[in-house]
């Protein structure tokens, strides 16, 4: 296949990225981080996550959040949902989109969400249910597709059965995540291959992190394969508790400098996205992991 004419990002920063830091980050860090994100060109920004507080604090204002949003004309914002307590309260937010998340790992499974991948699907079917009497559209995460921290090498027709349980559910669209990073490009190209015999390649995005310097040469295999939306991360913010070393996820300047260079168009203009990643960075004190990053703005 070809390289799709142009990708949709789904920037995750806001949450993914902000989710495991240590420290607390105001809302009005969040929501300053989340405008310039949209002055940018995003047109999918992944707000907050209704999750318990007790398990991910740094999402507890969660309300605030979507409540505090200045809103942009054609921005998604959307949100992590993992049961059906979560949604209500995300419809009560005004969420436009809500996500629900599981893993081609069992063990994973049970380490995250203390369940198995069966019971996840069983958890998840009310939740598509009544998001869809609500008209609110949702999306499905699939972790560890290229890799486990427990389990080791995941097997591509695992990824594609859970993959393509979350569509047949409702799912209009199914991100593939590289949880660990520990993914190469002929190995991320199988697994796609498996996965699209039971999901179009048009409802798929990739989620890659960089923990082993591979994101960008992944993601670049699968848009060669026809790949057309990619979850980033400002300044590669975020990373996978359950895995050491996690550098993060790939980062959003990065891979619209690869896109650039491929002319895919994005919408996006890099250099106030990078800009972006150097203020929030510098805001709460973290690396810029993006590369283009540094190099506009190292001192």
């Amino acid at each position: 296949m070809a390289f799709p004419k142009s990708v949709r990002l789904v920037e995750v920063g806001a949450r993914d990225g902000l989710q495991n830091e240590p420290e607390p980050v105001s809302t009005a860090t969040k929501l300053e981080l989340i405008d310039r994100l949209g002055a940018a060109g995003l047109r999918h920004i992944e707000a907050a996550s209704f999750v318990s507080p007790k398990w991910v604090p740094q999402m507890a204002d969660h309300r605030e959040v979507m409540a505090g949003l200045k809103r942009r004309n054609g921005v998604v914002y959307s949100a992590l949902t993992p049961n059906l307590k979560g949604l209500e309260a995300a419809l009560e937010c005004g969420a436009d989109e809500v996500a629900v998340f599981g893993a081609a790992s069992e063990s994973f499974s049970q380490k995250n969400i203390n369940c198995s991948v069966a019971e996840s699907m069983e958890r998840f079917a009310p939740v598509l249910e009544r998001a869809k009497e609500a008209k609110v559209r949702v999306r499905g995460y699939v972790s560890c597709v290229l890799g486990c921290p427990y389990e080791g090498e995941i097997a591509p027709a695992k990824v594609a059965e859970v993959a393509g349980a979350l569509f047949e559910m409702g799912c209009y669209e199914v991100s593939l995540g590289d949880t660990i990073g520990t993914g190469t490009p002929l190995k991320a190209k199988r697994m796609l291959d498996a996965v699209a015999r039971d999901v179009p390649i048009e409802r798929l995005g990739a989620h890659f992190h960089d923990t082993y310097g591979q994101a960008l040469a992944n993601l670049y295999a699968v848009l060669e394969e026809g790949i057309g939306v990619i979850d980033s991360s400002v300044a590669g913010l975020g990373g996978c508790p359950y895995a050491k070393g996690a550098s993060g996820n790939v980062a959003s300047e990065d891979v619209i400098y690869l896109l650039n260079g491929l002319g895919i168009e994005s919408g996006i203009d890099l250099d106030a996205l990078a800009a972006t990643g150097d203020w929030i960075t510098r805001t709460i004190g973290r690396p810029n992991r993006s590369k283009v990053g540094v190099a506009l703005f190292a001192k």
